[in-house]
């Protein structure tokens, strides 16, 4: 029996009306063009692939947001993609097969099996992309500047870039001795920014005084400028790792501001978002009026190993759908043209319709008994006959 409210959609699941979906398409065609301006080529991963291909990497910590099948064909379990950076690292590594720095970008629409708290949605639209091949702070600076280059294409003001590096906390546990439990313990204390819950954790663990004196100093350095330097005072016995990825970060943060002055950097060295998953520097872009990140991306050289070859790699994503509703806030959308053409078996009538549409005008044409007037349907503009001519009118002129 069909339901009476089959026409409700599931929770988090969303249509795109005609406006929006304009909107959207022509932001999804400008961000591609600026992509494909930097060399980053457009690839379209398939929306359901085998679950251990999707479960690699960052996948595993997105093994609860995958929707899970069972294949009918080979009996395999596969999944609906809940990121799409997995399966474009493994056109990187199985598909191309290049030894040199390869740039990838994809769009397209991703499912979560759970919301996010914030935005609701359960299906984005993924955008992104991927530099693949060079292990060098010289390509996370580039894809920091892509990222923001797309943020100022999407029409955004007041975006402010914070950055942190997963390699700190890495080797200050390594240095510590943790444990596996204790590093999953402490990792998600940090992850909550619970201080009080941080010194009793740290007073259970049996490790050196300053090992536990620079882990809990990670909550403390989050800041402007200066928390580089206050970062080399309370890590100044971390080993050389801690103090490389601290001047990568200085480096990069450096390179950015260079090119973009009035841009406010900040650092977080606790944000440790997607630890399992990335190998490096991190990086976040927000606005005023978002309570979260509006783009997102990092380091993560180790994801191409399950496909046949590591390769180096460091890119960054964001919704479209946000960008398509932030930018909509940030300028007035032009309203379309729409030109009405009546019904009529006229072959010159007909050729115009024809010749208009060449020239990318939209035209919708009248059907015979149809209800509703060109206003009604949108039109601006409508074509009337003008000494066995047909020509372009104004709506408002050609009611007068």
């Amino acid at each position: 029996m069909q339901r009476k409210d089959s026409w409700l959609l599931p929770e988090g699941i969303e249509e795109v009306l005609p406006d929006e979906a304009r909107h959207l398409e022509g932001l999804r065609g400008k961000l591609l063009a600026l992509f494909s301006c930097w060399g980053y080529d457009l690839v379209d991963p398939p929306l359901i692939d085998f679950l251990d291909s999707l479960l690699t990497g960052s996948g595993h910590d997105l093994a609860l947001q995958t929707f899970k099948l069972t294949d009918q064909l080979s009996g395999e379990m596969l999944g609906v993609r809940a990121d799409m950076t997995p399966q474009v690292a493994k056109i990187d590594v199985h598909n191309l097969k290049h030894e040199w720095p390869t740039r990838l970008c994809y769009v397209g629409t991703i499912l979560h099996t759970r919301g996010d708290p914030l935005e609701k949605t359960r299906s984005p639209m993924q955008i992104g992309a991927e530099l693949y091949g060079h292990a060098g702070k010289e390509s996370d600076e580039e894809v920091i500047r892509l990222m923001l280059e797309m943020l100022a294409m999407t029409g955004l003001q007041n975006v402010h870039l914070d950055l942190g590096h997963v390699g700190i906390y890495r080797a200050l546990s390594k240095q510590a001795g943790l444990t596996d439990l204790q590093e999953s313990e402490l990792f998600d204390v940090l992850q909550r920014k619970a201080k009080p819950e941080l010194h009793e954790l740290m007073a259970t663990y049996a490790i050196a005084d300053d090992a536990k004196l620079m882990l809990m100093a990670l909550l403390e350095l989050n800041g402007g400028k200066d928390t580089l330097g206050k970062a080399r005072l309370l890590l100044e016995k971390a080993d050389d790792t801690v103090k490389h990825a601290l001047a990568d970060l200085e480096s990069v943060a450096q390179a950015v501001a260079q090119r973009l002055p009035g841009l406010p950097i900040s650092f977080d060295l606790s944000e440790l978002r997607g630890y399992h998953y990335h190998t490096g520097i991190v990086f976040s872009a927000f606005v005023p009026t978002v309570g979260r990140e509006i783009a997102r991306g990092g380091r993560y050289d180790n994801i191409g190993a399950i496909f046949g070859r590591s390769r180096p790699a460091t890119g960054f994503s964001a919704d479209l759908k946000v960008l398509s509703a932030l930018s909509k806030q940030s300028y007035q959308v032009e309203k379309r043209e729409l030109i009405f053409a009546p019904y009529l078996q006229d072959a010159a009538l007909n050729e115009k319709i024809r010749d208009l549409r060449a020239q990318q005008n939209a035209v919708v044409q009248q059907l015979p008994g149809q209800i509703g007037s060109p206003e009604q349907l949108g039109c601006t503009a409508i074509l009337e006959q003008d000494n066995q001519h047909w020509v372009v009118r104004s709506l408002a002129s050609a009611t007068q």
